[in-house]
C-alpha cells in the first residue's frame, strides 16, 4: 500500500502493516473526538513515525496512486478534527 505524508511523500507499506496503520489512526480519531489536544501531538506523531519506519520512502520521480493521504506532520488538533472524521482516512 502506498501512504502519502502531504508535504513530506510517499511511503511503499507492506499489506500487512494496515491493520496497525488502522490502529494508530484509531487512537488519533480517539484523541480528536475526545477533545484531548494534549494527547493529539503523540498521537498522530506515532502514526507518522510508524510509516516512516514501516515503509520505503519512495524517490520523488517515483510517484504513484496512494491509497492513503495523511496531512501534514504539523497539522494542528483544530485542522485534524475537520480531517479525521467519519471513517478516517485509512479504509479498513
Amino acid at each position: 500500500m502506498i501512504v502519502r505524508i502531504s508535504g513530506e511523500g510517499q511511503y511503499q507499506l507492506a499489506e500487512a502493516d494496515a491493520g496497525r496503520l488502522n490502529e494508530l489512526e484509531r487512537e488519533v480519531q480517539a484523541t480528536l473526538e475526545d477533545g484531548r489536544a494534549t494527547d493529539f501531538p503523540a498521537a498522530y506523531g506515532g502514526l507518522l513515525d510508524f510509516v516512516r519506519s514501516s515503509g520505503e520512502r519512495l524517490g520523488d520521480d517515483e510517484l504513484e496512486p496512494s491509497q492513503v493521504i495523511l496531512p501534514p506532520a504539523d497539522i494542528s488538533f483544530d485542522e485534524a478534527s475537520q480531517e479525521f472524521t467519519g471513517e478516517g482516512l485509512i479504509p479498513d
